[in-house]
């Protein structure tokens, strides 16, 4: 049954869903905690509750992918399925790096159809026997979301294919999107009938399942989650050509850790979020992390490894020993060369081949003595393209070995058929060389497998094994994940036919010394770091990035895509407007603070002055003779005392406080520690420098401060520029008395001791020498400088310049981490509790102390 929430959540235009099926019996799941899991659905039929709660609690973790680790067979009668695990599936493979004690589930689609009249009966059997818990994707949706929207779409472009015309690529097709989505939907329903959202950790895996973190965290605001990313991820170039880029890095940063091979692979997706989305990442200790709206999303580094065990466990099989001794009778007296691919269209098999002519040409001693074994495993794609691909290489092969070839010598043996992996094993042990020349891949784990079977294991003592030091050489493309971690294999660039041929010779032509010390140089890091190391490293950095989810408040705001979690301190609540009011009309001696931009004025606002509502709510504030009314701005003192020139009784702090004018007053006093500006001739040459190399920057020229905007510039490059000029002016300022601070797309110089906080500090200060210290502060600002007063008031109630009993609301404009302990939305919200105050004031006079400019 299709529910509701799956048009609310996705905002699809056309309305034409699928058609799900009839509605599935629930998987009975166990609870580790008595109680009651509601409102997991929006219809109430589908809300899920413990079928067998258990006191008993127990770590358990989730893993969701597309496909399930089992083998499915249909059995000789006809009746029913027998299934069995998958040995090299990396999903079961991971296990081996996670807690012993905890239970493991996975939740993914079968490779085989199975009848709608036995799903249930196999969803039991899976369940029972496997701790499996099958997605069945009706056919229609399973085609466009697989074959249509992960395979035409996704896989090309993040292995860097644009969809330039109809025939290359294929155009963004909306239903495939659709499907896509609807698919992702069926595997959060699974996932939701097994999962104990308090105590069970999920691990997402791989593109096909990249908007799936939305639809769970919409139902669990605190699930603890993770996502890793098998594929390379493009750069942000390629990347924004997707029509639903925002949709995907938006559910993607629903998880709480990312996970990509390498550093390349994280930067482009941090980039993507800087320049789509508006998010900076910073690094702590070492961590790499993304603040969006309260949480950290965390960002992990690591490179899958292979199952050692597995591996070494062939390596002792007789079959094996027999098919080594074999090919080495085959390809007795010559030099092999391997490569192992996935037929498919990045793999750069060709490339390969030209490069084994080339090296024939170039190196005529290596005609009748080198062999380029090519094991092309079976297509898992389809299409024009691969079928060019398929043919290019055949006609390659064939011109080769009508070349170079002889009597009793093929330079090129292509092994066009699906092998075992003991057979994968022995030619990987009689190998001189393996060369992988792939134009673009996530990891690629062949140069790993062949590193382990040269070393072969240490208790045999067959005859095949190699004798004596072992050595191994790797020609490796530099676009794979697994090339960064391989630093003594020769690098090559596979479009590169001549270089990728001398590569070739350089690698077979190399002393044994030399290739016996890459060896064990390669062999102790892949042996280190295997799968186990892997999973148990992206696990431990999961448990990390969660163990704060209990203690912070966490509420789910936004549609469609645009969902996201707000985490906040517990003590961040939303300014109830009747709270204040009612402290506000018991107070005798009252503090208000404003600030301006993003405060009373929308950012976006093209018209900066205040409108007439504001001005006059402030200006009833101002009037009733209890408040000590502020607004402190960045803004110069021109502009503001232009604008509120109506308020005669309001006090204006400018640029930050470097220029305050007290209520009724007229005239400016400068509260910076100096009036000199020689800084400003050695400032602004540098700032101008950066301004004409940088486009869409300009500098602001206040009367105390220079600030440099780059909100209009590239995102990256003036990221860079900017961190770069803050070096540039603390260098070239050291001397002088003024501090340089970056903010929110600026970096601005301005006079030391200059700051909102002293700002607040001084009008409290004034207030109590006046025989009026205040029993109600209200401080207002939405930006970084604001939190200088919020940090003021906790040290004023410390020093006495504040009552303990004072009524206190620091409140900053956004759901956002700040050092305020309530927030409002927007400026919008801030106008009506500022109307709401002035509406309870009274403005009829009464004795009142006047500060003057004597504070």
């Amino acid at each position: 049954m299709m529910s509701r929430s799956y048009t609310n959540l996705l905002d699809l235009a056309s309305g034409n869903f699928p058609v799900m099926g009839r509605e599935k019996k629930r998987l009975p799941r166990v609870m580790t905690v008595p109680g009651v899991i509601s409102e997991l659905d929006d219809d109430q039929a589908n809300s899920v509750s413990s079928d067998v709660p258990s006191s008993v609690v127990q770590d358990r973790i989730i893993i969701v992918a597309n496909q399930l680790p089992v083998k499915a067979k249909r059995r000789p009668d006809n009746k029913g399925w027998s299934f069995s695990w998958d040995e090299d599936a990396l999903l079961l493979q991971l296990k081996d790096g996670l807690p012993e004690d905890m239970e493991v589930l996975y939740v993914g689609s079968l490779k085989v159809d199975v009848d709608l009249s036995e799903q249930d009966d196999v969803s039991q059997l899976l369940l029972d026997r496997f701790k499996c818990v099958p997605a069945f994707l009706p056919a229609d949706i399973s085609l466009k979301f697989y074959q249509g929207f992960c395979k035409q779409h996704l896989w090309p472009l993040f292995h860097y294919m644009l969809p330039f015309s109809a025939n290359h690529g294929g155009r963004f097709e909306r239903s495939l999107w659709e499907a896509y989505v609807a698919a992702n939907k069926i595997f959060s329903q699974r996932v939701i009938e097994v999962i104990n959202p308090e105590d069970d950790y999920v691990w997402i895996h791989d593109y096909h399942l990249m908007v799936l973190p939305t639809f769970l965290r919409r139902r669990f605001n605190r699930l603890r989650m993770g996502f890793f990313l098998h594929s390379p991820f493009p750069s942000s170039e390629i990347y924004r050509t997707l029509p639903v880029r925002e949709e995907i890095l938006k559910a993607l940063l629903n998880s709480d850790l990312i996970g990509f091979h390498t550093f390349d692979y994280a930067r482009h997706f941090l980039s993507c979020c800087s320049r789509m989305l508006g998010l900076e990442y910073q690094s702590k200790r070492g961590y790499i992390g993304l603040e969006y709206y309260g949480r950290t999303v965390g960002i992990k580094i690591m490179p899958v490894g292979i199952h050692m065990g597995q591996i070494e466990s062939v390596l002792r099989l007789a079959d094996k020993e027999w098919r080594v001794g074999e090919l080495k009778q085959q390809f007795e007296g010559k030099t092999v060369l391997l490569g192992v691919d996935d037929m498919d269209i990045f793999k750069g098999v060709n490339l390969k081949l030209l490069a084994m002519e080339q090296l024939l040409k170039q190196h005529p001693k290596w005609q009748g003595r080198a062999v380029l074994v090519q094991i092309a495993n079976p297509a898992r794609g389809s299409g024009k393209d691969l079928e060019e691909i398929q043919a290019e290489i055949r006609a390659s092969c064939e011109r080769i070995n009508k070349s170079f070839g002889r009597t009793g010598y093929q330079p090129v043996v292509f092994i066009d058929r699906q092998i075992s992996l003991s057979e994968r094993v022995a030619y990987y042990t009689i190998a001189e060389c393996v060369v992988v020349t792939a134009v673009r891949d996530g990891m690629n784990l062949t140069p790993y497998e062949y590193i382990v079977c040269r070393q072969g294991v240490s208790e045999s003592q067959s005859s095949s094994e190699v004798s004596g030091a072992k050595k191994s050489m790797l020609v490796v493309s530099e676009f794979i994940g697994c090339s960064p971690s391989l630093s003594g294999a020769i690098r090559v660039n596979p479009w590169n036919v001549e270089a990728t041929a001398e590569a070739m010779n350089e690698a077979v032509s190399m002393a044994d010394a030399e290739k016996q010390l890459r060896h064990e140089k390669h062999y102790r890091y892949v042996s280190t770091h295997d799968v186990a190391y892997w999973s148990r490293s992206f696990f431990q950095d999961m448990e990390r990035t969660c163990k704060d989810h209990f203690r912070r408040r966490c509420w789910g705001i936004g549609l469609s895509f645009g969902f996201r979690v707000v985490a906040l301190d517990p003590n961040f609540r939303k300014l109830s407007i009747d709270a204040i009011v009612n402290a506000y009309s018991k107070s005798k001696h009252r503090a208000i603070l404003l600030d301006y931009d993003g405060t009373v004025m929308p950012q976006t606002s093209i018209i900066k002055s205040p409108s007439e509502a504001v001005i006059s709510i402030i200006d009833m504030l101002c009037d009733d003779d209890k408040n000590t009314v502020f607004v402190v701005s960045g803004r110069g003192r021109d502009s503001l005392g232009k604008w509120f020139s109506p308020c005669k009784k309001l006090g204006i702090a400018a640029e930050h406080g470097y220029f305050m004018r007290w209520p009724a007053e007229e005239s400016w006093e400068t509260c910076g520690q100096t009036n000199d500006f020689g800084w400003i001739q050695m400032a602004e040459p540098v700032m101008k420098l950066y301004t004409e190399s940088t486009d869409g920057s300009y500098i602001e020229t206040k009367e105390s401060a220079l600030v440099w905007h780059h909100r209009d510039a590239d995102p990256g490059f003036a990221s860079c520029q900017a961190k770069e000029m803050l070096d540039h002016l603390e260098s070239v300022l050291a001397n002088e008395p003024v501090a340089v601070k970056s903010g929110q797309y600026i970096v601005e110089v301005k006079p030391q001791g200059v700051s909102k906080g002293l700002v607040a500090e001084k009008i409290f200060t004034a207030m109590v020498e006046h025989a009026r210290q205040a029993d109600f502060v209200l401080c207002i600002g939405d930006d970084r400088s604001d939190e200088d007063m919020f940090e003021i008031i906790g040290d004023a109630m410390n020093s006495g310049v504040l009552s303990s009993n004072t009524s206190v609301f620091a409140c900053t404009v956004g759901q956002k981490p700040s050092k305020a302990k309530y927030y409002l939305d927007d400026t919008v919200e801030v106008i009506n509790m500022l109307e709401a105050l002035a509406d309870a004031s009274d403005p009829s006079p009464s004795p009142r102390v006047e500060e003057g400019s004597s504070p």
